[in-house]
């Protein structure tokens, strides 16, 4: 029966089609519009492009010209490292924990997933409760316990972890849910075999956790990456439109800004295009250097 299926093609085409073309007019054609538009000059959202830009190139050379765009870029690698470092680190650290005990392990998952299904609206006006309203939660309990002067969380020493501190939240638990999957993978009789060759511990998750989970990792790499790029809602709820030095920005938020309220959309179009460039290339890059295995 199944052999059968398999040599009829047609049934394929008719659920392949439906899907190819919904991912043409919502994916593909908004992003050769997009690539189109970087190019043309659009003097306002929503208006028909005036014809090509002179030089046609002349967002692009803007764009490496911009100080704001090269400090957007520069905040995106930072949260990008910070995101590798952290969110998966804490991930697979969490995961490793929840993996050796017996009890209370669906609780756990659920505490640690829950930050994921709760709106970034909400999320964000939360941490501008914690950090920022009416001197914030945190600055509150300092002056409780003997510190006279309040943290200005948004200066320049302190806005980069007031910006990503709750992004670094946020996703813990989405990394922590893809590892957890991938440890229920490893086989049982695995670790029975190790303890006993007298693995066990440390040992046990050095030579037979982190080998069977290198394909695991490499996935959350490669979506920490994709994703720190397109972070927009959290730092955008907490830091608006830039801070007054215009150090606050992320290539998403600056995107969002130079497209919805400035109105220069075909600027916000080139900063999309990098966006998407830039993507594709740290990501091959990272994959080139932990590649997939085979076991």
């Amino acid at each position: 029966m199944n052999s059968m299926i398999y040599k009829r093609k047609s049934p394929l085409v008719v659920f392949l089609v439906p899907a190819f073309l919904f991912m043409g007019l919502f994916l593909y054609y908004p992003f050769v519009m997009n690539v189109y538009n970087s190019f043309s000059n659009i003097t306002g959202l929503g208006t028909a492009a005036e014809g090509m830009n002179s030089p046609w190139y002349a967002n692009y050379i803007k764009l490496f010209q911009d100080p704001i765009m090269k400090t957007a870029m520069i905040n995106t690698l930072l949260l990008m490292l910070l995101t590798i470092i952290f969110q998966v680190g804490i991930a697979l650290l969490l995961a490793l924990l929840i993996d050796n005990i017996k009890k209370g392990t669906q609780f756990f998952r659920t505490v640690y997933f829950f930050p994921i299904v709760i709106s970034a609206t909400a999320l964000g006006l939360l941490f501008n409760l914690i950090f920022l309203y009416d001197g914030g939660m945190v600055n509150q309990l300092l002056l409780k316990f003997g510190m006279t002067d309040m943290i200005d969380w948004k200066d320049e020493a302190h806005y980069l972890f007031t910006m990503t501190a709750p992004v670094m939240w946020q996703y813990v638990g989405f990394y922590f849910v893809i590892i957890v999957t991938g440890l229920n993978n490893i086989s049982p009789d695995i670790y029975e075999a190790a303890e006993i060759d007298g693995a066990s511990g440390l040992k046990r998750v050095r030579y037979i956790s982190f080998p069977l989970l290198h394909n695991v990792l490499c996935t959350c790499l490669t979506l920490a990456i994709t994703g720190a790029l397109k972070v927009f809602d959290l730092p955008w709820i907490m830091m608006g439109a830039g801070m007054p030095m215009d150090l606050s920005w992320l290539t998403g938020t600056y995107m969002y800004n130079q497209t919805f309220t400035m109105g220069d959309v075909d600027y916000g179009s080139t900063i999309a295009i990098v966006i998407v460039v830039t993507g594709v290339i740290i990501s091959q890059i990272a994959n080139r250097l932990f590649k997939e295995k085979d076991y």
